[in-house]
């Protein structure tokens, strides 16, 4: 092995980076438009439950290196390991780890460029928020290869109006940025120069908040959704009573009287 293949060999799968309480993970397969194999949904995942366990990230960016944000399975790898039991587990470890997206107390943002397909797309999905550069396209073309994007659905479905998911599943075909973003799949869209400028301006928003409002809020957001209505307001009203126990909810209340910027303390 040379020198060259054994600094490529050592690479980390995913890459970190911190600042000021927010977290950047850099899905780091390149060669490979950041394809979801094992292994790379594993360091994931570790890097993820590190993540949630630690009150002081505030924010967490999932980001792709190289061209794309993120192509999918791996289907070489998939192709290679044909038995059900395989491609059984491959699913759930993919679904473990979309749910630890929705689970953990930090919003996530996904940093989206060049292609997100297949579960690239599903990513894109379970994140909270999503910003995508101009040049970004969006699909879930398993159906193009004779397998319907079942997976990949159900956080489409989450995001798009039910038409408008089927169509993409049914069809596999492409949608731009600003289809993207008209279809409530991105919040934002910006050109490529602009992506992390961008991104930035929700950071800054979300971290100058208290996290106890942030924790608490993402948390109920996701339950009620899954509940009917008067079972979901039941949910919306104990949080906000636990809420306005907390000492950060007093003291924003008692600024915003008293004309001042609020000091969090995290309780």
């Amino acid at each position: 092995m040379n020198a060259n293949t054994q600094a490529v060999a050592a690479e980390p799968l995913v890459l970190r980076q911190d600042a000021a309480g927010v977290v950047t993970l850099t899905l780091n397969r390149p060669a490979q438009f950041n394809s979801l194999s094992q292994a790379l949904m594993s360091a994931l995942q570790t890097e993820l439950d590190v993540i949630a366990a630690d009150s002081g990230v505030r924010v967490v960016i999932l980001a792709g290196a190289g061209k794309a944000f993120c192509s999918g399975h791996d289907l070489k790898e998939m192709r290679s390991n044909p038995s059900k039991t395989f491609q059984k587990a491959l699913f759930q470890q993919c679904s473990k780890l979309m749910l630890a997206l929705v689970r953990m107390p930090q919003p996530v943002i996904a940093r989206v460029h060049g292609i997100a397909t297949a579960a690239g797309c599903q990513l894109v999905s379970m994140c909270d928020l999503a910003v995508a550069s101009d040049n970004s396209r969006f699909a879930v073309s398993g159906v193009n290869l004779g397998l319907f994007c079942a997976t990949p659905s159900v956080g489409l479905a989450r995001n798009l109006g039910r038409k408008q998911a089927m169509e993409m599943l049914l069809t596999g075909e492409f949608i731009d940025a600003q289809a993207a973003l008209a279809r409530g799949l991105v919040n934002r869209v910006v050109p490529l120069a602009q992506l992390d400028e961008e991104i930035g301006k929700l950071t800054d928003s979300i971290v100058s908040k208290t996290p106890v409002a942030i924790k608490a809020g993402k948390q109920m957001f996701y339950r009620q959704l899954e509940l009917g209505l008067d079972e979901a307001y039941e949910l919306a009203s104990e949080t906000m009573a636990c809420n306005m126990m907390a000492e950060d909810a007093q003291e924003g209340i008692d600024a915003f009287v008293a004309k001042r910027k609020p000091q969090w303390k995290g309780r």
